[in-house]
Formats: C-alpha cells, structure tokens, sequence
C-alpha cells in the first residue's frame, strides 16, 4: 500500500486541486443562475446537460487518452475546462450555460478516465479497495473546500469564474512534473457494454443502480428536507451527516473489500443502507437527530458502493482495459442518474416526498438480490475447476 500511494501522489494533488475547482463550479453555476433569474427549468437543464456531457465524454474519452496518452490527454482537458469557465460571465443566457454545463461533463469524463485507469495500474487487487478509497476520500474532502469558497466571494462576482479557472490550471502542475511512469496506452479505444457486461455483470449492473439512487437523492433530497418541515439549515445538517457518513466510510470499506470478495461486501452495504432508507421512508415523523442518523447511514452504506463496484470491475479486466472500464461504468452511472431522478420527481408527486427513499431502497435492495444471485453463479460454475486469472476470467462469470 504505500509503494501505490506514493506512485499516485501526484495524480491525488491534482485531483484535490480540479474537484475543488468543480465543487465550486457545480454549485456556483446554478446559484448564480437563480440570481440572474433564470428559469426553473432552465437551472434543472444545466444539471442535465452536465450529465449528457459525461455520456458522450466516455463515447470519446478513450480514443483521446489512446491517441495522446495520460498526460498529454489529461493537458488538454485542463485547458478545456479553463476556458469554458471563462466563458461563463462572458455570455449569462441559460441557452449558453447548458451548453457550458454539457462541455464541463465531457472533459470531466475524461479526467476521470485517466484518473481512475491510474489508480487501476498503480494498484493490485490486494489493495485497489484502500487506493480507490483513499481517491474518493480526497474527492469528497476537496468538494466540501470548494464550496466553502462561496463564503468569501460575493456568487453575482465575474471572480468566482475565475478562481474555478484558476484551480483547473493549477491541477496541471503535479502531473506535468510527476516522474511516476504514466499507465500503458489503452488497448481498446471505444465504448464496449457488452464486453463490461461480460467481464463484471456485478459491476455493470451496481453502476447503473448507483447512478439510479445517487442522481435521485443528489436532487431531490431538498425536496424530501423542505417536506418533513426542516428550514434550510437543517436540510443542509442532513446533507452535511450524509457526506460525513461516506467519509468516514470509505477507507475502512475498502480495506474490507481488499480482503473480502468485494461482491460479498458490496451485498451486505446494499442491503444495510436499503434498510436506512425504508426508515426514512417510513420516519417521516422523526426527531431530527434520528434523521440525522439515518441519514450518515444511508452515506455509511450506499455512499460507498461505487468504489466496491468500479474496484471488482478492475479486479476482473485488468490495467490495459482500465480506460474502457471507467468509460462503460460511467456511461451506466450517468444513464441512471439522467432517468430516475425522472421517475423518483413522478412518485413523489404523486405519492409525497417519502417515494424518494422507497425508489432508492428498492433500488439497492434489488441490486443486492441480483449481486447475490451473480455470486451463487460464479460459485457454481467454478467448483469443479481453479480460479480464473485475470486473463483467463470467463466471460459472464463474474
């Protein structure tokens, strides 16, 4: 473990300088829209086109890194994110920021293309959990400064564009004078489901149902906050026990799955943070403080279950294909938080603001049935035979 810690030093510097940069930016941008006065609808397309930006990104994203390379790749999507973020005060229309929005998602998808096939060839399977973890933990921890930034600047102030520029530019410096030897080249260069579905069915279908429950909890949640009575502050004391929760999860979760079947792992926090959300489903009359609980639950369990898949994911593939796993995990994570938070908005129209955690539990409660499912599979199909390689994994076993 710190051998692979400090060969991604420099890619974790730069990480914590670019997620501060777009926590800054993700919650600037629709702030400053309701100040201009921009539609409703309007501000809830630029968190669309956003995500629709990091759909097509991973359509493209591995021919880019292949045909450049981690750096040079990583360089140009630096430069892209600078200017578009200078464009922002240039050109305050709502047409212009959705398209703004949908081009920060694409090169943010190609950052973590190369990001995350880093981590994959600088770890091993017996510490890609704890590596992982460590990323998010650093993720997690330079979204919370960024958004802290918005204390000090006025939000109607052309500076706040530019500081986000700032922080993009400065995520070059580590990785321009890293002497870290950057992963091989990519062996495949384009989008391939079938091949993710065939290597890490577990992973494929965690991704698409995390993407599913996170994109509805990240936008509907005020929603849920405002209907239980709870004023702004308190929303935002949910929220803030939800992101503490997955902080001080992470690490020890993925130290668990680098000695665990990950899969065994990734059952048991679904089916624990399906049970948190069936209580906040259920608890609509609840002391504050139980909510609060329930809530660094739901972030203790649920919260980390990306990490467990993207890790099996590697597990099974291998560097060489590290690319094309992010790009296909991202593209299914994207795909769920496009359309549930659809249906999520429908029930709880129509069923009150609880239907958010019923869509949510059921959603995790299912993905651990199906993990489960995958596991009996695999143990069936390998009794009579050793385990696999990673080159010789059969496809439709994992």
């Amino acid at each position: 473990m710190p051998a692979a810690v400090s060969s991604i030093t420099a890619l974790l510097s730069s990480v914590l300088v670019l997620i501060a940069g777009n926590g800054l930016i993700n919650t600037l941008v629709p702030l400053r829209a309701k100040l201009e006065g921009f539609p409703d609808l309007a501000i809830g397309l630029l968190g669309s086109g956003y995500f629709a930006g990091m759909l097509a990104g991973t359509l493209a994203a591995p021919a880019l890194i292949a045909r450049a390379g981690y750096i040079r790749a990583f360089s140009a999507f630096v430069a892209g994110a600078v200017v578009v973020s200078l464009v922002y005060p240039m050109a305050v229309q709502p047409a212009v920021w959705v398209g703004l929005r949908y081009a920060i998602g694409f090169l943010f998808s190609g950052f973590y293309a190369v990001i995350e096939a880093w981590l994959s060839d600088k770890s091993s399977d017996a510490d890609r959990g704890r590596v992982y973890a460590l990323y998010q933990v650093v993720s997690y921890g330079a979204t919370a400064a960024g958004q802290e930034i918005l204390a000090f600047v006025d939000p109607r102030s052309a500076a706040l564009f530019s500081v986000t520029a700032g922080l993009f530019a400065l995520a070059m410096l580590p990785m321009a004078f890293t002497q870290a030897e950057p992963p091989p080249k990519p062996r495949t260069v384009s989008l391939r489901l079938p091949w993710l579905w065939a290597t890490a069915p577990v992973a494929a279908v965690a991704s698409f149902a995390i993407g599913c429950a996170n994109g509805s909890f990240w936008a509907l949640v005020p929603v849920y906050g405002l209907s239980l009575g709870l004023d702004a502050g308190r929303v935002a004391g949910f929220i803030t026990a939800v992101i503490v929760g997955t902080a001080l999860a992470l690490y020890p979760v993925g130290r668990l799955s680098d000695r665990a079947d990950r899969r065994i792992v990734l059952i048991g926090f679904a089916g624990v943070g399906a049970l948190a959300e069936v209580a906040l489903a259920l608890g609509s009359a609840l002391p504050y403080g139980m909510v609060c609980a329930l809530g660094f639950a739901v972030g203790t369990t649920t919260m980390v279950l990306y990490t467990l898949a993207v890790s099996h994911a590697n597990d099974r593939a291998g560097p060489l294909h590290a690319v094309t796993v992010s790009s296909g995990m991202l593209f299914l994570y994207c795909a769920g938080a496009i359309l549930a938070p659809v249906l999520a908005s429908v029930l709880m129209a129509r069923f009150g603001s609880t239907a958010l955690f019923w869509q949510n539990g059921a959603t995790h409660a299912a993905l651990a049935v199906f993990a489960l499912w995958r596991v009996g599979v695999r143990r069936r199909g390998t009794a009579l035979r050793r385990t696999p390689t990673l080159g010789e994994i059969e496809p439709g076993r994992g």
